[in-house]
């Protein structure tokens, strides 16, 4: 048997153990849960473009965000233990016109025009125009690498919808990936709004806030585009597609984001966007079977330097 002196002697190590994987773990879950969120998102386009097959474009978007105020509804009561404070519902408003809203809107209309690997691609640049943003609203610095980076990105992204080919899945890849960067603009919008709501209110909240606002919001599309005829059963991919995307890709991978943004910076936080574009095009080469042309090969390499410069100058700044 130990001796109770000696327990006593390693009590403070013990203590010190304790807090430090306490604090270890306090930065570790958020950020498994951006990388579980970026993989959510980055599947997203590969089965927007399956539920596409069957359903019109708004259609999807309301039963997405449909089938999460659902999911939400079984956890109401606690949902209600949150009280807005006066003049935020504006605030609240503006993040879901944002995200759900405007984004879904041109990212549905992207993946009209484009491949899901391309779209997923743009995103790349999102991290990029966060900083800039924040600088202007945030007062945040922004060094010269940071401002190369970006226009070395924008570059990138640019050359990547010029030497696109016109196919059956992206039949206009310029204009398909045009809207998919004013989507990445309602997104940035979104990320600098959320960062100031995540002061008072839980991840939580917010997500089911974005949910049960962007339902209501595309509503009345069920009634302006009319359903075909013959509707899908449950067991075809495009229906298992949209419950997808309303179960683990807008309730489950918001909720991470959000939750990841309100422990985090969000400086860091948008940094692992980047991660959207290499689960996008890993999951459409090996599900939808899409191919770049050498041409996109090399924009993609672009748009990844200028994402690697951007970071590496935000590195070498102090704190």
């Amino acid at each position: 048997m130990v001796h109770p002196i000696i327990l006593l002697a390693y009590l403070p190590t013990t203590f010190c153990l304790i807090e430090r994987t306490m604090r270890y773990s306090q930065r570790v879950i958020p950020i498994a849960g951006l990388i579980l969120a970026m993989f959510f998102w980055g599947s997203s386009f590969i089965a927007m473009k399956i539920a596409f097959r069957d359903f019109a474009p708004l259609h999807v978007i309301f039963w997405r965000l449909a089938i999460a105020s659902c999911c939400f509804l079984l956890i109401l009561p606690r949902l209600r233990r949150q009280r807005v404070r006066p003049g935020d519902w504006r605030y609240l408003g503006l993040m879901a016109l944002f995200e759900p809203c405007l984004y879904f809107i041109f990212e549905a209309l992207a993946l009209e025009y484009t491949s899901a690997s391309q779209a997923g691609m743009v995103t790349a640049i999102l991290p990029l125009m966060v900083a800039v943003i924040a600088a202007l609203w945030l007062k945040e610095s922004v060094t010269r690498a940071n401002i190369i980076g970006f226009l070395l990105a924008i570059a990138g992204v640019w050359w990547l919808s010029l030497g696109g080919e016109a196919s059956a899945a992206a039949p206009n890849p310029l204009l398909g990936n045009f809207l998919e960067f004013i989507a990445m603009v309602c997104a940035t919008g979104y990320i600098i709004t959320l960062k100031r709501l995540t002061r008072h209110y839980s991840p939580l909240f917010l997500t089911a806030a974005q949910a049960a606002i962007g339902a209501l919001f595309f509503l009345p599309t069920l009634f302006l585009f009319p359903a075909p005829e013959t509707l899908p059963r449950l067991s075809d991919g495009s229906t298992l597609a949209l419950i997808y995307l309303g179960t683990l890709v807008t309730f489950i991978a918001y909720g991470l984001y959000n939750f990841g943004v309100s422990r985090i910076p969000v400086s860091q936080a948008s940094a692992y966007i980047n991660l959207i574009p290499v689960f996008a095009v890993i999951l459409g080469f090996t599900i939808l079977g899409e191919r770049f042309t050498n041409q996109q090969y090399l924009a993609t390499l672009v748009v990844f330097t200028g994402v690697v410069v951007s970071q590496w100058g935000s590195r070498s700044t102090a704190p």
